[in-house]
């Protein structure tokens, strides 16, 4: 099951699991845009595709959704959760409003995802539940603390859920990337750190099957995080980043 499937990772993602030959459920807002991804798989090869159009922000359908997907493939092994907004800053930085909806969205909304799944998956005892959050949630900067609190705020989330769940044989995955040049950051200016959606979807991959707890993509971002992380207070709020 993909949530957020009309995004560019989890286009590339969705494509890499037809291609072994997963069957999928994709959801997604944009009925359009999904029921041309749906198409574009099947003719990969993957006739087992359904889909559900809905705005993921809407917490009250999760369970109905997640019902859906398992009734659909048959049972539910493994859920990626894709989607997510980038907020403008500056506008939220003068938004109270603008800020909720960047933490409903990239927060609460996949809380409640992870709640429903987490209980269903710990009774199965079984499967694999893997989220995108992002190195932007490792530490704050004023360029897009809002977006990165709510990014952090879900990592943290995401470890206390794979301590809870490892006992029952649930793998959690946390999947921050760093910079991926999609339709979201199509404003900003590329450079050398910047990767496509495909490198991406085929760390995802990698990290599923390798039973990963945490992940950063490309790898490289372990060693910037680090040392961003590492950097004191005292230095860090100095700079402008």
């Amino acid at each position: 099951m993909i949530l957020g499937a009309t995004s560019a990772i989890a286009q590339e993602s969705a494509k890499i699991f037809a291609a072994k030959g997963d069957q999928l459920f994709l959801v997604g807002r944009n009925e359009a845009k999904l029921k041309i991804i749906c198409a574009d798989l099947r003719v990969r090869g993957q006739k087992n595709i359904g889909h559900a159009i809905a705005d993921l922000n809407d917490t009250a359908r999760h369970a109905a959704l997640i019902n859906q997907a398992t009734q659909a493939l048959g049972g539910l092994d493994t859920v990626l959760i894709a989607h997510g907004t980038l907020s403008d800053q500056k506008l939220c930085e003068q938004s109270y409003n603008l800020a909720e909806q960047e933490f409903k969205t990239n927060f609460l909304s996949v809380i409640s995802l992870l709640t429903h799944l987490a209980n269903q998956f710990e009774r199965q005892r079984q499967g694999c539940i893997a989220v995108i959050s992002s190195v932007a949630g490792d530490r704050g900067r004023q360029s897009n603390y809002v977006y990165g609190a709510a990014k952090g705020g879900l990592t943290v989330f995401l470890e206390g859920l794979r301590n809870r769940l490892h006992k029952s044989g649930v793998d959690v995955l946390t999947i921050k990337p760093g910079f991926v040049d999609t339709p979201m950051t199509s404003s900003y200016k590329k450079g050398l750190l910047w990767v496509g959606p495909d490198q991406i979807a085929k760390g995802i991959y990698k990290a599923i099957e390798q039973h990963k707890g945490t992940v950063y993509l490309p790898w490289f971002w372990q060693g910037i995080m680090a040392a961003i992380k590492a950097t004191p207070e005292r230095i860090f709020s100095r700079l402008a980043l």
